[in-house]
């Protein structure tokens, strides 16, 4: 069933048309709804919003529960009709921080009423401190609107014109709003109104199509017939009005309570701006500057005054709804109404499935229907399945087969809080809710930040001139740029590289795949420059490729013998499983899934398991492990659960106590935390049988340690281990099922080429329904950091404060003392002996202090819970993976997490810092678009999986090279040594033809690139050159060429050839030739240079010697200085080499074995 047939069921109620009759009658000025609550008023609005037709505004008490009923009317009424009013600042009015994506709602919900025509439907939901700020008037808006629309017949530069007079920025491609870029015939606005930036494309002087485009990948998506531009209204506003003056007047508004409204918008009028939001905003500003700045920040100019919000709200119709709110309608004047509802609020199971069972039992018994709403359709079949297998009562006692289960209707969409209107007889019950799980509204307003954080990631691969890059065959030099230079009659577009003495090398545009960005851990020194000639870095390829055999050959070896081992294979799942896995907070990531499908295939087979599960800080590895452990003990086989300190064993061990506390299992733990008493009776215990999971660091591999009938082997943090320990792990792992864990997440090439040597599951995709962490960027000052401290303490909750430097560790705990006297404040940082380090962190777990004060160490694995802030001062010294990895430390339970970058104020940071600091201000969500690609975390993790002496050659090589010499290196090995082991894997998959050469490099005097006027800048041409250079087969040559012509209008003839060179060089490798070469009009192919190749025996080869055969006028096989080589007369084009290479490949080959 959908969610709006169950609007519509509700809509047939004697209360929505009582709602309907009330709202029709302007005589009555307020309309109470009596008992109305949970996600039953959003239902029953949106149920009658066809029949009013009046604008309505919501008023909820604060921006989350505003957040939530939004969420709820857009499930059911889609988002074109329902509209969020948020407040322009973030957190609160008197910080003064504006926030630019907040401004697009804000300006679009003006935009919409302001050009609404009557009849229109249009909710718009807000909260009182969005009320209390003052917005443009409506002359002001009608003097700053363009509108455009298709078949109009206007001058290109005459849009362009206005958008400059509006304040828009013109850039090269448009990420965020307020710019807007130039293309040919081409025109890019990101207007203020929209979530989407706008394509307007137009042919001559007319608009020939207008579409919507994506920010990420500057790709189109709807088209639209009109549209209307607006400006940032808060800085050309002229005159503001209150928004409630703004509304038309016939609005109604809705809220819970009106006088808590009218006292919080009284309350902000009052505060006003604090002065260190004023200070910060002069920071660094000119005079004329300062007195905008200072105009804006005045109170009267920015605020709505009490006194006439109330008159103007009184002249509004009034809607109350609650639980008791009947009682306010004695005292109004006017004409009132008051609507009975009967609702129960959906009632807190904890995830007790008897009680829920019993409970839905009891509603089925009176007649109601029962409504399941889940956002996916997995969570309804779990429910079906846990309630099928827990049978019901009537069925253990009678034998009467008639009913198993339990029917519910699943509902395709959630609602934020479940009810039952015990008027209708319907319960509409939340599945987020019966799993005590968060739930998590998303505002338009998340797709305008995107752009931030698209920039940030696109500036990471784009190659400035003067970055330091590293090339196959030449090693490492510095980017010169793109040049154009001429060859023959023609120009070419190639990369300068410079090296040592200032030797310059061209390479051309088709060999960038020789080409990487040279990246590695921040040193701070620059590499050294290869010098040309000296055969220096192909020794140093070659010593790295040696080792790095010598540790693939091991893990081969080790892979090869368990193959061959005898292991236990656990039975299938049981009801308990479904019911554990059902239960977890939060809902599965795909990735997590498949992990879990693939551990568990794993451990039913008689092959021991060897896994490896990849993923990031909070990914959900650890649920993986606890899905896996209960598997093991439902077969009365034990489980040992090993970590490399005693701070994360107590962690786990309280993550599997409360996990299984349902369950009949039994966990425990040993670390030089127990004493000597309680590790007797713990291993005494063991021995017998009765512990079912233990955890521990690495005292669990002892000789001490007797296991009674020891199952699966679970071990984190795998790199951390010393080598003896690894040793002796070896040695158990043979014939146990063995996981393990890791948080370092590895590069998918790396992935790849070790798939031979491990099985390894990955987690790349963050958890949905995360609490995004409230990020934002502030000067250090005792204000902040009090007003931080003390909120976290009023929710008994706990705080991280990190300082990179320890020296000035004392004088921040003064600080606190000082403004915050009752706090506790621990200090830890890695100078301390470890015992005393470990006993302030088991303090800080236990809950003896409300502070943590410390250096980095926060972010190596620890995991509290209550500990849902974080200060980081001195943010803009960190990295953004480190700052990432530090607040992914927070916001790991179901309450709001927050999150303070200490940095100097922004005027004064450099460009790169402060674009750190604003992408993660911007980006609150857990791996949001960070998809840790982050290089440098991916450098940590390929060093940890492959050994310590690596990082070394990394050094030297730079991250991307190194990887490649990798992926031969364990190719060659395959191929050479271990030819065996790979056979049946080989011969499954392999051509005969075979891979005869690595690539075929292509050289031209014809004219191939893209010109600078169809593509602006050349980082982006870069980029591009870059992706046509991955591409592999047709079908992704066709979708880029659709993106090119998306974002630049029609391909023009250079890049046409451009594009052709693909096929062309994949052509050439298939066939065996190593170059093809282009010029006056001639094609030559030179053949595999080892003249003692099995390639001459290949049909591959026959192929090219038949077509000669067959047009002995065109070709001529030549050998000139060893290499041998072939010309065909009559290629004109790339084209032209591309079809003769096709027909070549059509022949049938001639066989060269006899």
């Amino acid at each position: 069933m959908t969610i709006e047939d169950l609007s519509r069921l509700y809509g047939a109620c004697p209360q929505a048309g009582a709602l309907v009759k009330v709202l029709a009658e302007p005589a009555t000025r307020h309309i109470y709804i009596q008992g109305a609550q949970a996600s039953a008023t959003p239902l029953l609005f949106a149920s009658v919003a066809d029949r009013v037709a009046v604008p309505v505004v919501f008023i909820l008490p604060d921006a989350d529960e505003a957040g939530y009923f939004y969420h709820d009317l857009t499930q059911i009424m889609g988002q074109e009709r329902v509209l969020f009013f948020p407040s322009s600042y973030r957190r609160s009015v008197r910080h003064g921080q504006r926030d630019a994506a907040n401004e697009i709602l804000r300006t679009e919900v003006l935009g919409r009423l302001s050009s609404r025509s009557s009849g229109d439907v249009l909710y718009v939901v807000t909260h009182p401190e969005a009320l209390a700020e003052m917005v443009a008037s409506q002359q002001n808006i009608d003097d700053h609107r363009i509108h455009l629309t298709t078949g109009q017949t206007i001058d290109i530069t005459d849009v362009a014109h206005r958008l400059r007079d509006l304040g828009f920025e013109m850039v090269d491609y448009v990420y965020e709003p307020g710019q807007y870029a130039q293309r040919g015939s081409i025109i890019d606005i990101y207007s203020y109104s929209s979530e989407y930036p706008y394509r307007v494309d137009f042919f001559g002087d007319e608009i020939d199509t207008i579409r919507t485009f994506e920010v990420e990948d500057q790709l189109s998506k709807d088209r639209k017939s009109e549209i209307d531009i607006l400006p940032e209204l808060a800085q050309t506003a002229t005159e503001r009005v209150s928004f409630l003056q703004f509304v038309p007047d016939d609005t109604l508004l809705v809220a819970p309570d009106f006088d808590y409204v009218g006292s919080v918008v009284a309350r902000v009028y009052s505060e006003g701006f604090s002065s260190q939001a004023l200070t910060e905003r002069l920071e660094g500003a000119t005079e004329m500057e300062r007195q905008q700045i200072e105009r804006e920040m005045r109170r009267e100019w920015a605020l709505c005054p009490p006194s006439q919000y109330d008159t103007l709200q009184a002249r509004l119709r009034h809607v109350w709804f609650g639980m008791n709110v009947g009682a306010h309608a004695d005292a109004q004047s006017g004409a009132t109404a008051t609507i009975a509802m009967n609702i129960t609020p959906q009632p807190l199971f904890h995830k007790n499935f008897d009680l829920l069972r019993q409970s839905l039992e009891d509603y089925l018994l009176q007649g109601y229907r029962l409504f399941i709403l889940a956002d996916s359709a997995k969570q309804q079949q779990r429910l079906r399945e846990i309630f099928a297998e827990m049978g019901s009562d009537r069925e253990r006692s009678h034998l009467d087969a008639q009913r198993t289960g339990i029917d519910f209707e699943g509902v395709d969409k959630a609602l934020h809080s479940g009810f039952a209107d015990n008027a209708l007889r319907i319960c509409c019950f939340t599945d987020h809710q019966i799993f005590d799980r968060f739930h998590k509204y998303s505002l338009r307003s998340d797709r305008a930040r995107s752009g931030k954080m698209a920039l940030t990631m696109k500036e990471l691969y784009e190659l400035e001139p003067g970055d330091f890059i590293v090339h196959v065959d030449l090693g490492i030099g510095k980017f010169g740029g793109l040049v154009r230079v001429p060859v023959g009659d023609s120009y070419q577009e190639v990369i300068r590289i410079i090296y040592q003495h200032n030797d310059k090398v061209d390479v051309s545009i088709h060999s960038l795949y020789k080409i990487s960005k040279y990246r590695r851990q921040d040193t701070g020194e620059p590499p050294r420059l290869s010098t040309l000639g000296t055969g220096a870095w192909d020794r140093l390829k070659e010593r790295t490729k040696k080792r790095i055999k010598d540790i693939a050959r091991d893990l081969i070896k080790l892979y090869a013998r368990r193959r061959h081992e005898k292991g236990f294979p656990f039975s299938a799942d049981s009801f308990m499983q479904h019911e554990l896995e059902a239960s977890f907070l939060y809902e599965d990531t795909p990735d997590q899934l498949r992990a879990t499908q693939e551990v568990k295939a794993d451990m039913e087979r008689a092959r021991p398991m060897d896994r490896l599960v990849c993923g990031d800080v909070g990914f959900g590895k650890t649920e993986v492990a606890v899905r896996a452990a209960f598997k093991a003990a439902c077969d009365s086989k034990q489980v040992a659960v090993m970590v490399p300190t005693t701070v994360l064993a107590f962690q786990h061990y309280q993550t599997f106590r409360n996990r299984l506390k349902n369950f009949p299992v039994r966990v425990d733990y040993l670390s030089r935390a127990r004493t000597a008493r309680q590790t007797t009776q713990v291993l005494k215990d063991l021995a017998d049988g009765k512990i079912d999971i233990l955890v521990g660091t690495h005292k669990l591999i002892s000789k001490t340690v007797k296991w009674k009938d020891l199952g699966l082997l679970i071990i984190d943090e795998e790199q951390k281990f010393g080598v003896s320990t690894k040793e002796k792990l070896r040695t158990m792992k043979t014939n146990v099922d063995t996981l393990t864990m890791s948080a370092t997440p590895i590069p998918r090439t790396l992935q790849f080429s070790l798939m031979g040597a491990r099985d390894m599951s990955v987690m790349r995709t963050p958890p949905p329904n995360r609490y995004p962490v409230h990020t934002e960027v502030d000067t250090y000052g005792h204000e902040v950091i009090a007003e931080a401290i003390n909120f976290e303490m009023s929710r008994n909750g706990q705080v991280f404060f990190v300082n990179d430097r320890i020296s000035n560790l004392p004088e921040i705990a003064n600080l606190i003392h000082k403004y915050v006297p009752d706090c506790r404040v621990a200090i830890g940082h890695g100078q301390m002996p470890p015992d005393e380090l470990e006993q302030v962190i088991m303090g800080f777990i236990n809950y003896d202090y409300d502070v943590l004060l410390s250096t980095t160490i926060v972010e190596n694995g620890i995991d509290i819970s209550n500990a849902n802030t974080i200060i980081i001062n001195d943010a803009h010294r960190f990295g953004l993976s480190d700052l990432h990895q530090m607040r992914g430390r927070v916001g790991r339970s179901n309450r709001k997490a927050f999150c303070y970058l200490l940095a100097p104020p922004k005027s004064l940071l450099k460009p790169d810092a402060r674009r750190r600091l604003e992408a993660l201000e911007n980006f609150s969500e857990l791996g949001s678009g960070f998809n840790l690609a982050m290089q440098d975390l991916d450098i940590r993790g390929a060093g940890n999986l492959l050994g310590a002496e690596q990082s070394g050659f990394m050094e030297d090589l730079g991250y991307e090279m190194y990887q490649k010499i990798l992926s031969q290196a364990v190719t060659e090995l395959k191929n050479d040594e271990f030819q065996d082991i790979y056979a049946d894997e080989m011969a499954a998959g392999r051509d005969i033809s075979g891979e005869f050469v690595d690539d075929c490099a292509v050289e031209s005097d014809l004219e191939m690139y893209f010109p600078d006027t169809y593509v602006p800048g050349s980082s982006e041409r870069m980029l591009l050159y870059r992706e046509l250079d991955n591409i592999t087969d047709d079908r992704e040559l066709d979708a880029y060429r659709q993106r090119l012509i998306d974002r630049f209008g029609p391909i023009p003839h250079e890049g046409e050839e451009l594009l052709q060179v693909v096929a062309l060089r994949r052509l050439g490798k298939r066939l065996g030739f190593e170059k093809i070469i282009l010029r006056q009009g001639r094609m030559t192919l030179q053949f595999v240079g080892n003249p003692d190749s099995v390639y001459y025996k290949s049909t591959a080869f026959g192929k090219a010697i038949n077509y000669m055969a067959a047009n002995p006028r065109r070709c001529e096989l030549k050998e000139v200085k060893g290499r041998r080589l072939m010309h065909v007369a009559q290629i004109a084009t790339v084209g032209d080499a591309v079809a003769l290479l096709r027909e070549i490949d059509s022949q049938t080959p001639t066989s060269f074995n006899a």
